[in-house]
């Protein structure tokens, strides 16, 4: 009898204990769980603003007026919201067709890319030959190797640009001058030679060989030949690449202002694109105040502001497929 009651007393005194350590244990894993929520909202909080914080600060300048240039007291919000500097810079770029101009070009070289990359990528995951090794390193190496350095030959090929000598059969001798026009992009595009296209043809590549090869066999015994396999069966299932391939093609041709300044000869169809265009606003307002000499502050803030236009086409694009792009570039597992 006596060993029940001390069972008894030891069961509740265990039951009391861990009430207390329940207790105490509650607030600390909510403590904790507070802490890192915490700490976790102030790392994304300051790495978006650090990102952020350059498109924040010319927000800010392409809406002041110019006399809160020299109020001690503006600093981020504007005193005197305005409109002009939008309007003066858009007038002086000639805003829409230049942007239209850009689209055009690099929505072009962007289908050309995407199709011209899968099919290498299709090419390099799928068939086996010799050096096939070989070519793949040689794609490998245009990622690497800096566009600079063959800056002389690919100038010296669109300049009396010439397949074989065929062209010059029929064109006494010499061959056709590509620079100028869009054609250096259409050609470097189709062939996927274009900008950046080596790493297009490594997603390719690392994203159709993750396709099962049943899928395929499945389509050859059905009497599907090889291309109506890349077009009915691949390219259906790699549309997180394509995604992927299409952004930042169009971006990276978007932004570009090394090949557009060396294909482009002519200062005028230079400046049709939106880039170039901001980037020699300010040699152009200069020149159109006259007299040569304009407030450098004030020049500091329209150039701003035309960079805030040439980037609002990309931003607006983004906002509409930024879901897309974040799905297609986790699914083609591109890190880094």
């Amino acid at each position: 009898m006596e060993r029940t009651v001390l069972e008894e007393k030891s069961i509740a005194i265990k039951k009391v204990n861990a009430r207390k350590e329940r207790h105490f244990s509650i607030p600390f894993e909510k403590i904790k769980s507070m802490a890192w929520t915490l700490v976790r909202s102030v790392l994304i909080i300051g790495l978006s603003f650090v990102i952020l914080y350059p498109i924040i600060l010319k927000v800010s300048i392409a809406f002041k007026h110019k006399s809160d240039l020299y109020d001690p007291n503006v600093m981020y919000i504007p005193r005197h919201f305005t409109l002009e500097n939008f309007k003066y810079v858009m007038e002086s770029m000639n805003y829409f067709k230049v942007v239209w101009n850009s689209f055009l070009l690099s929505g072009s070289t962007m289908l050309l890319t995407t199709i011209s990359c899968a099919l290498v990528g299709y090419g390099f995951a799928r068939f086996k030959f010799r050096g096939n090794n070989i070519l793949f390193a040689l794609v490998i190496l245009t990622i690497l190797v800096p566009p600079q350095t063959i800056m002389v030959p690919t100038y010296l090929q669109y300049r009396n640009f010439d397949v074989f000598g065929i062209i010059g059969l029929f064109n006494g001798g010499e061959g056709i001058k590509l620079l100028g026009t869009f054609w250096p992009f259409i050609i470097s595009s189709a062939t996927a030679m274009g900008l950046k296209a080596g790493l297009f043809i490594f997603i390719f590549r690392q994203f159709f060989k993750g396709v099962p090869r049943e899928i395929e066999e499945a389509a050859l015994v059905d009497g599907a030949g090889v291309f109506k396999i890349f077009f009915r069966i691949m390219l259906p299932n790699a549309i997180p690449a394509i995604i992927t391939v299409m952004l930042f093609s169009f971006v990276w041709q978007w932004n570009d202002t090394y090949f557009t300044t060396m294909f482009l000869e002519s200062a005028s169809v230079i400046s049709s694109q939106v880039q170039i265009a901001g980037a020699t606003i300010a040699s152009k307002l200069t020149a159109a105040s006259g007299s040569g000499q304009i407030d450098p502050f004030y020049l500091s803030m329209l150039v701003n502001t035309s960079v805030l236009l040439a980037i609002t086409p990309l931003i607006v694009l983004y906002m509409f497929v930024q879901r897309h792009f974040v799905e297609s570039v986790e699914r083609t597992g591109i890190v880094g």
